[in-house]
């Protein structure tokens, strides 16, 4: 039943196809009315594409790594996390507080039953030497991150900021979504799927629990920051979590060297180039403290948030999202990165245009739009390419069902 995950992905990204095309046609002012849904279109790629896939994949990459058969499917958290989605993609753009306060809290529990999920994982009695899944800590301190942002985001419509002495609790919210759920659990896929699409081991094994704390600890930093608004937690943050980033990003790319099939594939690189979209806030956030003339700083507090999701989380389901599909709907075929050359190149497109918006006051509404559209042209052999998986796999488990039927017969 864990299929029901990636179905829900599936139709995720789907709808954010048509978020990204809204975000085009209003930035040409050809779709106005919807220029209040900015919040809504990064919720569909971060608490909808991702989250499922998120949700879907954590309990079976750990059971795999155990040696351990595949764990229940758990309907209390499936229907926690959908009904919770669901609930806050309607009271988000109404501004319902009623509605954002259930989403918040359905969301919330399913998160903290996942969490209990993968904490009662336990090894197989003969892999008992082996006391952890190297992606377990990351998915477990990630989904933590991800309750105190909800926490955050849902008290930002009730005023418990004030309440928690948060100067700037959006940016918290923020921070501890992405640096913090994703960020750790995007690390904890890295490495657990690693050997299957690679065909190797990571560099440096052993380094694991040192790029762990760094990126904990830096994610903590960066999530303390806004909230006393002091640079002496965002600072040493942002420098630890940068560290533990390329420490991991070496790990994976340095096996890979000479080995000419794996780079000719559009896979790979849509997992590493996602990662300069982390860079690319970075180098602006000095040049906005210290008020650079010429440097927007509002214009990229607005918008840098959505060339991270679109350039970073997105671009890095690009890649994961159709080789996590593979696994569950057709296990016994061998799984690899998905994405093509074309998505490639129109992602990254997408987030320069982007960026060029930002810096170009006359031609930014343009710009803008022929970003959204380039980041929509991405997604649409994305989404095909997911559908037909998923369509191939439910195939493949109504055929089994009616040989079943049939046998019993």
């Amino acid at each position: 039943m864990f299929f029901l995950y990636f179905l829900m992905s599936a139709l995720f990204v789907l709808m954010a196809i048509l978020a990204a095309v809204d975000s085009s046609l209003a930035s040409l002012n050809l779709l106005p009315w919807f220029n209040g849904l900015r919040w809504v279109r990064v919720h569909l790629i971060t608490l909808g594409a991702m989250t499922q896939a998120i949700f879907g994949a954590l309990p079976l990459l750990t059971a795999l790594h155990f040696n351990r058969p595949r764990p229940s499917f758990r309907w209390a958290t499936w229907l926690s996390l959908n009904a919770g989605l669901l609930t806050l993609l309607i009271g988000i753009p109404i501004v319902n507080g009623t509605l954002i306060f259930a989403g918040g809290s359905l969301i919330f529990t399913a998160t903290a039953l996942l969490i209990g999920q993968l904490i009662g994982m336990r090894p197989a009695a003969t892999e008992q030497r082996r006391a952890a899944s190297p992606g377990r800590p990351f998915y477990i301190a990630g989904l933590s991150f991800f309750l105190l942002g909800i926490v955050i985001g849902t008290g930002l419509w009730f005023g418990w900021g004030e309440a928690l002495r948060i100067r700037t609790p959006l940016e918290a919210h923020i921070h501890a979504n992405n640096w913090g759920l994703m960020a750790l659990v995007f690390a904890g896929l890295i490495i657990d799927t690693y050997p299957r699409w690679a065909g190797r081991s990571l560099a440096w094994p052993r380094s694991l629990p040192a790029i762990f704390w760094l990126l904990v600890l830096g994610a903590l930093g960066l999530v303390l920051g806004p909230w006393f608004q002091s640079s002496a937690f965002t600072v040493p943050g942002l420098v630890m979590h940068l560290a533990g980033t390329f420490w991991l990003l070496l790990n994976a790319i340095l096996p890979l060297h000479g080995h000419r099939a794996i780079w000719s594939a559009p896979g790979i690189w849509h997992l590493l180039t996602s990662y300069f979209w982390i860079i690319a806030p970075v180098m602006m956030a000095p040049l906005i403290l210290l008020g650079v003339a010429g440097i927007p700083g509002p214009t990229i507090e607005q918008n840098a948030p959505q060339a991270l999701i679109y350039g970073w989380v997105f671009q890095f389901g690009f890649a994961m999202l159709p080789f996590l599909f593979r696994r569950t709907f057709a296990p016994h075929e061998p799984a690899r990165l998905g994405g093509n050359w074309f998505s490639l190149i129109a992602a990254n497109l997408g987030g320069l245009f982007l960026w060029a918006s930002i810096f170009s006051e006359p031609l930014g509404p343009t710009l803008h739009a022929i970003a959204y559209a380039l980041w929509t042209a991405a997604i649409v052999p994305i989404a095909i390419d997911l559908w037909r998986i998923a369509r191939q796999g439910l195939a493949r488990l109504e055929a089994m069902s009616e040989g079943e039927v049939m046998a019993g017969d």
